[in-house]
């Protein structure tokens, strides 16, 4: 992230700042404190990284994730040191980031990226096992709607050894950042290309199992094989 960054980046109001650990000090104005944003950055990912401590050190964890209303959700095996620690109130640090493109500048110094993160402190709780069934219903919803209909539900047996925990969203941050590079004016006439390498995370055309009989694809693989051939094309 460049120092110039912070250059004619508008203000942003910070009256609705959660807590002293989501305040964004650096480039402050890229921070949004609004419900929709949050909502809006989780929707999108289907990976969460969970940093925590314990007598070993720091770690941070990769895993699945999803979003329910005001909670964030994340499950594994019972047998998992962090969701074993996290279920006993240890304090987590939850990220989620979308690169967008790779801003190039016509200096060194003011490369940027361009993305949306979001940080989400707290402690995780529990879910019952009466509502287990439900919340991974609605992470199946998330990776692929209409499919937990198709499917084999998780048995007793496989609920029993799944633990899943959610999060608070209410002690979270979101920061942002668009647009082309910054550049310091003595370097505008700088003959050298600048400007944004977008990327995103795009679906590719589905691969069925070599054991899957032939069937129609149901209408979810549809919606993802057109999506696939979408972006193909605009490439």
């Amino acid at each position: 992230m460049s120092l110039a960054d912070a250059a004619n980046e508008p203000a942003v109001d910070t009256s609705a700042v959660p807590s002293q650990r989501t305040r964004v000090r650096r480039v402050a104005q890229r921070a949004h404190y609004d419900t929709a944003v949050l909502h809006a950055i989780l929707d999108e990912a289907y990976v969460c990284h969970v940093a925590f401590a314990d007598e070993h050190g720091v770690h941070c964890i990769p895993t699945a994730c999803w979003r329910e209303g005001e909670h964030l959700y994340i499950h594994g095996s019972n047998g998992s040191r962090m969701l074993r620690l996290a279920a006993e109130g240890a304090q987590v640090c939850v990220t989620v980031t979308h690169l967008d493109g790779l801003v190039l500048a016509r200096s060194a110094f003011n490369h940027s990226m361009n993305y949306r993160s979001a940080v989400i402190y707290g402690v995780f709780e529990k879910v019952g096992e009466e509502h287990k069934g439900a919340v991974l219903d609605a992470f199946m919803e998330h990776i692929a709607p209409g499919r937990r209909h198709e499917v084999r539900a998780g048995n007793h047996k496989e609920l029993a050894a799944t633990t899943v925990l959610r999060i608070a969203l209410a002690e979270s941050v979101t920061k942002i950042r668009t647009g082309g590079p910054k550049d310091d004016e003595e370097d505008m006439d700088r003959p050298v290309w600048a400007g944004v390498l977008p990327m995103a995370l795009a679906p590719l055309p589905p691969v069925a199992d070599t054991d899957t009989p032939e069937r129609e694809a149901p209408a979810y693989i549809e919606a993802w094989a057109r999506r696939a051939q979408g972006d193909e094309a605009a490439n």
